[in-house]
C-alpha cells in the first residue's frame, strides 16, 4: 500500500498557468506535473492512503447473454437435457436450466456446420466449415477442446454418432463416408467409397452425402443418403450395399421409423416419400403435403423444398411427421413455417423468422423404441422457441432465457452494479403485469446442468435503449440476466402517419424514437431519455396508475457566433415568459410559432408531436416532462450529445454541438439556452487561435467538395438523417464538425444562399483544440474519438444488424470507414470545416465554483469537445418550501479549466480521497394516496453517507478527456496530477468507479486497451490490450460499472459481460453453472426373446472389430491431420470432475445393485417360507390319509 504525501509533491513545484504543463508518458508515468503555484489556498495537507494496487486487477470475460448471432446448427442431449447452438462466427452456446449458459468459441472462427452430443458422456463434437472436427469436454465449467481432426482433401457435409457408440460416421462432398474413433480422434482405415456404394452401371456422381444413420433394427447396417436422390443401405460387415433406392428429386433429409423397416425422405419438390426395405424399387407412399391437388388427377404441383423431416412414433397414438419448408410457391408472402402432421390433422405453425434447424425432443434416447415425442425445439434466425406437442393446440413454452435483447436493435446501454436492493423487486412487480398469456403450462424442457448463486450477491441492473424507443431494465445479479420491466418512450408522441415524413419537421426517417442516451438515478428513481429526434423525456416512478396530460417544453438552441461580441458575465435566462411555468403550456422564446409549409423555412417547430390529450399511464415509469429542441431558421435541431439530471436540484441539463440547455423540471421552465461560446462569459474564447492558418477552399486530395453554409449543411442532413455519418455530420458527443462530405446539388446550393439576415457565410470561432485531428491515423482510419463517434452516435450505427440492414445503416459500413479515413487525413480539411464546440459531458455537484469560495455550493460542470471545462453556479431557493415558486438562477462562474481532447467524465473526491455522491432526493411516490404534509415534503440527501459529515475545506475534481486525465484541488484550482493516457489513440469510455471500498478511474481506449488509474494520484494500475474496436457497436455500448464490472454488445443480439477485478476472476469458477451432472442413462426396454434374436444385438463389439486398426488398417496420413486440444489446467480440473462423475455414477449403480439384491433376498426368504408352509401342509395331509384303504377315500 503506497502513501502519497501531497505536501512533498507540491514542495518542488514551479509556478505556471493552470493546466499549462502536461505530465506522464503515453503509457507510463502518472507523475504529477502540476500547473498551479506551490502552497496555493486549499492545498491538501493530509496523506491519502491509496489502497488499490495492480494486484487488485485482472481482465476476464464472465458471461455472454442474448441470442446466438447468426445461428447455423442445433443439438440436444436427451439424458443431460442440455441444448447446443452453433453459429456462423464459430461460436457455440450451451444452454440448460436458467443460469446454465455457456459460451465457447472456435479459434478459427469457421462456421459451425453440425453439432453432435456424446449422449450422457459430457462431450460434444462440432463439425466446422474449415473441414475440422472438434471434441469438446463439457465436464468443466468452461468447455475446452480435447481433440481436433482436420480433413485435408475432402469437405465435410454430414456427421452421425450412434447412441452409445465411439465411432463417428463422417460424410463428405465427394460422396465418401469415413469413420472416426471418438476416443483417440483418429481416422479408421474403413472407408465407404461412393463408387462402391452406387451401382456400377450408374454413370453420374451421386453428389455429396446429405444423410447418415444406422438402422434402429441392426447397428451393422448404415443408411447413406446422397444429394441426387440415391439412398444406399450399406452392410458394414460384408462391405456391400444391401439395397439401393432411387428418386428423381434431390434429397434434403431422411428419418427412420423406430422399427427399422421403413424410412422417410424429404425432397426439393416439397414431397415426402416413405420407403419400405422389402420393396426398395419405388416408394410405397409419396405425398406433397402443401401441394394443390390437380382436378385431372395429375400429380400435385411442386412446392418449396422440405429442408428437414422427423418421423417420431407414439405407443398410444398416430406417429408425428414434423417438417420445415414445403409451402406452396404461390404464397410468396407467407412466413416461414413448421408443419406438424399427426394422423390426419395437419397444423402449420408460422414463424417470425426463417427456420435454421429444429429437433424433436423424445422420452427415450434409444432409436429402436417408441419415441414418444413431447416437444419440438425450433431454432430461428433471431429466436428460439419450443413447441409443446402434448397439447392439441401446440402452445409454445415461455422462454426463460434473455434471448429477446435484440427485439429492437440496441442503441445504448447503462450498467449499475451494487444498486439499492429494493429496486429489483419493485421493477419486477410493475413489469410482471405485462406478461403474455397463452404459454404451455409445462415446465421448460431444457433443464440440464446445475447452478447456484455463488458468493457475489449485490444487486445489478442493466438498462438497454432500443431503436424503437423502448427501454428494458434487466436484473443482472450473479451473472444471470432476467428482464424486469419494459418502458416504451414512443408512447408520449403521436404516431407518425405514413407519407407525412417529408411534409413535417422530422429529421430522422428510420427509427425517429431511437434512444440515444439514458440517465438514471437509482436512489430517486428518476429516469431520463434523450432521443435521436432531439428530445429529452423525464420519467418519475409511481406504483399507481394515473390519467394525465404530458407537460412539454420547446427549446431553441442556436449557434449564433455573430451575437457574441462582448459577452456579459451575468447570463439572463433566454425564456423569461412567466406563462411557461404552466405544466402543459408550450414554452417558446418569444418568436411566433411558424408553421412549416411548402416553400417556407421551418422555424420554431419540434421534430415530433407530443400527445395533447390525457394519457393513461400504467404503474412504473410515467412521463413527467418532454423537452424538445426546435428548428431554427430552417436549420434542424442537432442531436443531443450529453445529458445529466439531478433530483435534489430538480434540474436537467443537456447539450449538443450548438450549445447547452438547463431546464427546471419541477417548475417546468427553461433556465438556460445558449450557444457554447456564450457560456465562457468574460473568458474570451477568441484568444484560442488555430495552430495553422485557415486556407479558403483548399482541400486534401480525395476529399469531396464541401460547402461552408450552415443552412445547406443542416438541410442536407435533414434529407437523409440516417446517413449522417456517411456525410460526416456532428451527431457525436465529441464532434465539433457539422459539415457535409457530400457533393451538393444546384438545388442544395440555392438553399445554401437562404441565410438569415446578417448570418455570416462561415463560422468565426476557431479553436486550437480542434487541431488535434492532425495526429497520425489509428484505429482503422479514425484519427480521434470525434471522427469515430460521428458514426457511433448517428442513427445509422444502430444495429439493424448486418444481415437486415437498411439503405442508411450497416450496408455501407466499409464505404463510410474509407470516407472517414479520407476526411480525417488532413488537418487542413479539418480546419476548413465549421468548428462547433459540442457539449460532451455534464455533471451536477456540490462543489467550489470559484477560487475564492469558502464553502461548497450547487454547481453544473460542463465539458466540451475542445477540452474546455466550465463551471456554472446554480442559485437555488434557500428553503424547500420556496422551490416550487422561487426561480432558480444559473450563471457562469468564470472558471475555465483545460484538457487535451474532448471531455468525457467528471467526479469529485473529498479530502480523504472518498468519492462524493451527487445530492439526490429520496424517492417518494408522486401519486401516493396519502397526501399529507409529510409525503409532500422532499427528503434530500446532500452528500454521500460514506463521506464524513464535514467534507473538509477542499475537494479533488477528477476530469478525464479522450486523451488525458487531470486531478485538480478545489477551490484553489491547482492541477495536482496529470496523466497522458494515450497519444496515438483516444478514449471511448471513462468512468470513476468504486472497487474494494476504494475508487479508481477506468478507461476503454479505441485501440482496445482497458486501463485503470489510481485516484487521486493517477498511477497506472492496469493496462491490457483486451479488445480492438472492430465494430461501432462495441464503441457505442461499452460501459463500466462499480465492483469491477463492465459490458458491451459483442454482436447485434448478444451482451458480453467482463470483469476487471482480480477477486471476481478468482471467484468466477464458483459462479458459473455446471453443464454436466451425473445422471443414470435410462435402461433400454426389454425387447423380448424373438425380437432380440432377429433384430440383431451386441454390435458394439462388431464395430470395434470392423473399424479397429487390426482389421481396417490405418487411414491415409494425408487425408486428415490430428491436432491435440489445449485444455490446460481447466482440462485437468474437468478430467477430475469427469472421474468424480464416473465415481458418482458407479456409486449410484452400486446402490441400485444393493437395493435389487436386497429385494431378491426378501423374495427368496418369502419363497422359502411359502415352501415350508406347503411342505408342512403336505405332511399333514399325508398323515391323515396314511392308514386308509383306497376304497375309504
Amino acid at each position: 500500500m503506497k502513501k502519497f504525501n501531497f505536501r512533498k509533491v507540491l514542495d518542488g513545484l514551479t509556478a505556471s498557468s493552470p493546466g499549462g504543463s502536461a505530465g506522464g508518458g503515453g503509457a507510463g508515468g502518472g507523475s504529477a506535473h502540476p500547473g498551479g503555484t506551490a502552497g496555493a489556498a486549499g492545498t491538501p495537507r493530509e496523506e491519502i492512503q491509496e489502497t488499490l494496487t495492480s494486484d487488485y486487477f485482472q481482465i476476464c470475460k464472465t458471461v455472454r447473454h442474448g441470442f446466438p448471432y447468426l445461428p447455423t446448427a442445433l443439438a440436444f442431449d436427451p439424458v443431460q437435457k442440455i441444448l447446443a447452438i452453433g453459429t456462423r462466427t464459430g461460436a457455440i452456446r450451451i444452454l440448460g436450466r436458467p443460469g446454465v449458459d455457456c459460451y465457447c468459441q472456435h479459434e478459427s472462427g469457421a462456421a459451425v456446420l453440425q453439432l453432435q452430443f456424446l449422449i450422457n458422456e459430457g462431450a460434444l463434437v462440432s463439425a466446422c466449415a474449415d473441414d475440422t472436427l472438434h471434441l469438446w469436454n463439457l465436464r468443466q465449467k468452461r468447455p475446452a477442446i480435447l481433440h481436433s481432426l482436420k480433413f485435408n482433401r475432402e469437405r465435410i457435409t454430414y456427421c452421425h454418432l450412434p447412441f452409445q457408440s465411439k465411432w463417428l460416421y463422417v460424410g463428405t462432398e465427394r460422396g465418401n463416408t469415413h469413420i472416426v474413433n471418438i476416443e483417440s480422434f483418429i481416422l479408421s482405415g474403413y472407408v465407404i467409397m461412393w463408387n462402391k456404394a452406387i451401382e456400377l452401371s450408374t454413370k453420374t456422381h451421386p453428389g455429396p452425402v446429405v444423410h447418415l444413420s444406422d438402422s434402429p433394427r441392426d447397428e451393422g447396417k448404415l443408411l447413406i443418403g446422397y444429394e441426387n436422390g440415391t439412398v444406399v443401405f450399406w452392410d458394414l460387415r460384408s462391405k456391400r450395399a444391401d439395397l439401393r433406392a432411387y428418386y428423381d428429386e434431390a434429397i434434403h433429409s431422411v428419418a427412420w421409423h423406430h422399427e427399422g423397416k421403413q424410412f422417410m425422405c424429404s425432397h426439393s419438390d416439397g414431397s415426402l416419400t416413405l420407403w419400405n426395405l422389402k420393396s426398395p424399387n419405388r416408394p410405397f407412399q409419396t405425398t406433397i403435403p402443401h401441394g394443390k391437388i390437380q382436378r385431372d388427377g395429375k400429380k400435385p404441383e411442386s412446392c418449396k423444398p422440405i429442408l428437414k423431416v422427423e418421423y417420431k412414433t407414439c405407443k398410444n397414438s398416430e406417429p408425428f411427421v414434423i417438417f420445415s419448408g414445403g409451402l406452396s410457391y404461390d404464397k410468396a408472402c407467407r412466413r416461414p413455417s413448421l408443419t406438424i402432421m399427426h394422423g390426419k390433422a395437419i397444423t402449420v405453425l408460422e414463424m417470425d423468422h426463417p427456420i435454421v434447424d429444429f429437433l424433436t425432443l423424445c422420452e427415450t434416447p434409444y432409436p429402436n423404441e417408441f419415441q414418444e415425442p413431447y416437444a419440438v425445439v425450433v431454432l430461428l434466425e433471431k429466436d428460439l422457441i419450443v413447441v409443446d406437442l402434448t397439447q392439441s393446440n401446440f402452445p409454445i413454452f415461455e422462454n426463460p432465457y434473455p434471448i429477446d435483447i435484440h427485439e429492437s436493435p440496441v442503441t445504448c446501454t447503462e450498467y449499475f452494479a451494487d444498486c439499492p436492493p429494493d429496486l429489483i423487486p419493485v421493477l419486477y412487480s410493475v413489469g410482471a403485469k405485462h406478461k403474455k398469456q397463452g404459454y404451455s403450462n409445462k415446465e421448460w424442457p431444457i433443464s440440464g446442468g446445475a447452478w447456484n448463486l455463488g458468493a457475489q450477491t449485490y444487486p445489478e441492473i442493466i438498462i438497454t435503449g432500443h431503436a424503437d424507443g423502448s427501454v428494458k431494465f434487466w436484473d443482472a445479479s450473479a451473472i444471470t440476466l432476467q428482464m424486469l420491466y419494459k418502458l416504451k418512450t414512443s408512447k408520449v408522441f403521436e404516431k407518425q402517419k405514413s407519407g407525412e415524413g417529408k411534409a413535417t419537421a422530422e429529421i430522422v426517417e428510420e427509427d425517429p424514437f431511437a434512444v440515444q442516451m439514458m440517465y438514471w438515478c437509482p436512489e430517486s428513481r428518476i429516469f431520463c431519455v434523450a432521443g435521436v429526434s432531439a428530445y429529452v423525456v423525464i420519467y418519475r416512478f409511481s406504483k399507481h396508475e394515473v390519467n394525465t396530460e404530458i407537460a412539454s417544453l420547446e427549446v431553441r438552441l442556436q449557434y449564433e457566433v455573430e451575437d457574441i461580441i462582448t459577452p456579459e458575465p451575468e447570463i439572463i435566462p433566454q425564456f423569461p415568459d412567466a406563462s411557461s411555468q404552466l405544466p402543459s403550456l408550450k414554452s417558446l422564446s418569444g418568436s411566433t410559432n411558424t408553421v412549416a409549409c411548402e416553400g417556407m423555412m421551418k422555424d420554431s417547430i419540434p421534430c415530433l408531436s407530443v400527445k395533447t390529450r390525457p394519457v393513461r399511464m400504467p404503474p412504473g415509469y410515467q412521463a413527467d416532462l418532454v423537452i424538445q429542441l426546435v428548428w431554427v431558421d430552417g436549420e434542424p435541431p442537432q442531436q443531443i450529445t450529453s445529458l445529466a439530471v439531478n433530483s435534489a436540484y430538480g434540474l436537467v441539463a443537456f447539450g449538443n454541438c450548438n450549445g447547452l440547455a438547463v431546464v427546471d423540471f419541477m417548475q417546468k421552465t427553461v433556465l438556460l439556452s445558449m450557444g457554447t461560446l456564450e457560456l465562457y462569459g468574460s473568458s474570451d474564447p477568441y484568444q484560442r487561435q488555430p495552430r495553422s492558418p485557415r486556407k479558403s477552399k483548399q482541400f486534401a486530395a480525395g476529399l469531396t467538395e464541401l460547402s461552408d453554409s450552415p443552412v445547406s449543411l443542416e438541410l442536407e442532413r435533414c434529407k437523409s438523417p440516417t446517413s449522417d455519418h456517411v456525410n460526416g455530420h456532428c451527431t457525436s458527443p465529441t464532434s465539433q464538425s457539422c459539415s457535409s462530405g457530400k457533393r451538393l446539388s444546384s438545388a442544395d446550393v440555392s438553399k445554401a444562399n437562404r441565410r438569415g439576415p446578417g448570418r455570416p457565410p462561415f463560422r468565426k470561432a476557431q479553436s486550437a483544440a480542434c487541431m488535434e485531428i492532425s495526429l497520425p491515423v489509428t484505429t482503422e482510419g479514425y484519427i480521434s474519438r470525434r471522427a469515430m463517434l460521428q458514426q457511433l452516435h448517428g442513427i445509422s450505427s444502430f444495429s439493424h444488424d448486418e444481415r437486415h440492414c437498411t439503405a442508411h445503416t450497416w450496408m455501407n459500413k466499409e464505404n463510410r470507414e474509407n470516407s472517414f479515413s479520407r476526411s480525417r487525413s488532413s488537418s487542413v480539411s479539418s480546419i476548413d470545416r465549421d468548428s462547433k464546440e459540442a457539449i460532451t459531458a455534464l455533471y451536477f455537484m456540490e462543489s467550489f465554483a470559484r477560487k475564492n469560495d469558502s464553502a461548497v455550493s450547487p454547481c453544473l460542470w460542463v465539458g466540451t469537445g475542445l477540452g474546455m471545462v466550465l463551471i456554472l453556479s446554480l442559485n437555488l431557493p434557500a428553503s424547500d418550501d420556496l422551490r416550487q415558486s422561487e426561480p432558480v438562477m444559473v450563471s457562469p462562474s468564470g472558471t475555465v479549466l483545460t484538457l487535451k481532447g474532448a471531455v468525457l467524465t467528471f467526479a469529485c473526491l473529498d479530502c480523504t480521497g472518498t468519492l462524493i455522491h451527487p445530492p439526490y432526493e429520496v424517492w417518494r411516490d408522486p401519486h401516493s394516496a396519502d397526501d399529507g404534509e409529510k409525503t409532500r415534503k422532499r427528503k434530500l440527501v446532500m452528500h454521500s453517507p460514506s463521506s464524513s459529515q464535514d467534507m473538509g475545506d477542499h475537494q479533488f475534481a477528477v476530469i478525464c478527456s479522450e486523451k488525458q486525465a487531470k486531478v485538480f484541488s478545489l477551490p484553489s484550482q491547482t492541477c495536482l496530477y496529470v496523466h497522458n493516457i494515450t497519444e496515438t489513440s483516444f478514449l471511448l469510455q471513462a468512468d470513476v468507479v468504486t472497487l474494494c471500498n476504494s475508487v479508481c478511474l477506468a478507461c476503454f481506449c479505441a485501440n482496445g486497451h482497458i486501463m485503470t488509474l489510481s485516484l487521486p494520484s493517477l498511477r497506472p494500475l492496469l493496462d491490457i490490450n483486451y479488445l480492438p474496436v472492430t465494430d461501432m457497436r462495441i464503441a457505442r455500448t461499452f460501459c463500466f460499472s462499480n465492483e469491477g464490472q463492465a459490458l458491451y454488445l459483442s454482436s447485434p443480439t448478444e451482451i458480453q459481460r467482463l470483469t476487471y477485478s482480480q477477486e471476481m476472476c478468482d471467484n468466477l469458477q464458483d459462479m458459473l453453472g455446471d453443464l454436466f451432472t451425473p445422471v443414470e442413462t435410462p435402461e433400454a426396454q426389454n425387447r423380448g426373446f424373438l425380437k432380440g434374436l432377429f433384430g440383431g444385438s451386441g454390435q458394439a463389439f462388431d464395430r470395434e472389430e470392423l473399424f479397429g486398426e487390426a482389421t481396417a488398417g490405418k487411414a491415409s496420413r494425408s487425408l486428415a491431420q490430428h491436432i491435440p486440444g489445449s485444455g490446460g489446467i481447466e482440462g485437468v480440473r474437468g478430467a477430475a470432475g469427469g472421474v468424480i462423475g464416473d465415481l458418482t455414477r458407479a456409486r449410484i449403480a452400486l446402490d441400485e445393485r444393493g437395493q435389487k439384491l436386497g429385494e431378491l433376498d426378501e423374495r427368496t426368504a418369502s419363497m422359502m417360507a411359502s415352501a415350508e408352509a406347503f411342505s408342512k401342509h403336505a405332511h399333514e395331509v399325508m398323515l391323515k390319509y396314511k392308514d386308509k384303504k383306497w376304497y375309504q377315500f
